[in-house]
């Protein structure tokens, strides 16, 4: 008998444990009315905006009290310019270099959480290129976009002695690409390498420029200081909900979230769908890193002060801003569905 009473007892302990952890990061009860807000991403709806509409499509924003509208991007739209006017709340930024960028040039814009740990970027190459390494990539023609050129290209110039001789414009075609075995391309981990195997037959290379130390964060959330200052509940729930969103989409069921990108952008299909999230996964893009252990949407002081001395020694960026400003630890760092994560076996 007291066997079974103790067996009771631990029984009782772990379910009230089990509660305790489940009630760790969960919402109180909404209100009645919910706080209307709206996110603007920086393209149309597609996987690596994923856990946002996840979080709209299976009621997690509707959990924190929020009635979320997100305005996709697009190329004829511009939505970081419409948060700094006041006509959105949030904004999707790409990465770290916009947010020095709005402290250069005394926009009040503040970054309060990275979703992506890993900036996307790749070099697409030939296999039989045989590139294993950043190094192999300099006998290679290299097609990179003006914006690469600005950014990207002016570290690995700096940092790995690249040069400019050998870049290409790069005008979002994949065809000069795989016409030439000995050129690489720009690309996104999560959706290039995927339509080139579809368009040429063949399966391309990739190097992850973060995996070789352009750390940047990416796919950062960005409102304004005034909206920090005077609704920070607000900025904190949107900023958890977020977290919750990408556990779900990443680790959990997103059909909800998928439904909601392909009816929003009728020309994404589910094979784009599952590469992309399959990707993100592969190469630690959402859940790496400091997330491990202080949940999705972490940032910190290190890193942002590592990318910054990067591109002020590359020329990118201004040496005497004051880059702090360009961000807060505020709203991360918090465990935020650490609980979400599947456990390792």
């Amino acid at each position: 008998m007291q066997l079974a009473g103790c067996v009771r007892t631990l029984a009782a302990l772990l379910m009230v444990g089990m509660a305790a952890a489940q009630a760790q990061n969960a919402p109180s009860p909404p209100p009645d009315k919910l706080d209307k807000v709206s996110f603007g991403t920086n393209w149309v709806a597609e996987a690596e905006h994923g856990g946002f509409f996840q979080a709209v499509a299976d009621g997690t924003y509707k959990a924190y009290g929020l009635d979320v509208t997100i305005v996709p991007g697009g190329p004829n739209t511009n939505n970081r310019i419409l948060l700094a006017a006041g006509k959105l709340d949030f904004f999707m930024s790409a990465n770290c270099l916009q947010s020095f960028d709005a402290v250069a040039n005394n926009i009040p814009l503040v970054a309060v959480a990275a979703m992506f740990q890993k900036d996307p970027q790749v070099f697409l190459t030939h296999p039989e290129a045989r590139v294993k390494t950043l190094a192999d990539l300099k006998p290679l023609t290299l097609f990179i976009s003006k914006e690469g050129i600005a950014g990207y290209l002016q570290w690995l110039k700096s940092e790995h002695g690249f040069s400019d001789a050998q870049v290409t414009p790069y005008t979002f075609n994949p065809q000069p690409f795989i016409a030439d075995k000995k050129s690489a391309m720009q690309g996104y981990v999560t959706s290039e390498p995927f339509a080139v195997e579809k368009a040429a037959g063949f399966k391309p290379d990739v190097l992850l420029l973060a995996d070789y130390g352009f750390d940047t964060y990416s796919t950062l959330i960005e409102t304004r200081r005034d909206l920090i200052d005077k609704k920070p509940d607000l900025v904190q729930r949107f900023v958890d909900a977020s977290i919750v969103g990408w556990y779900n989409y990443i680790y959990g069921d997103n059909a909800k979230g998928n439904a909601l990108i392909k009816k929003m952008n009728p020309e994404m299909t589910d094979d784009v769908l599952a590469y992309s999230v399959a990707r993100m996964k592969e190469f630690g893009i959402v859940d790496s890193g400091d997330s491990l252990t202080n949940g999705i949407g972490a940032m910190s002081d290190a890193r942002m002060t590592s990318f910054f001395d990067k591109m002020a020694r590359a020329g990118v960026v201004r040496s005497d801003i004051d880059y702090r400003k360009a961000y807060t630890l505020r709203f991360v760092n918090k465990g935020v569905g650490l609980n979400l994560r599947p456990k390792q076996p």
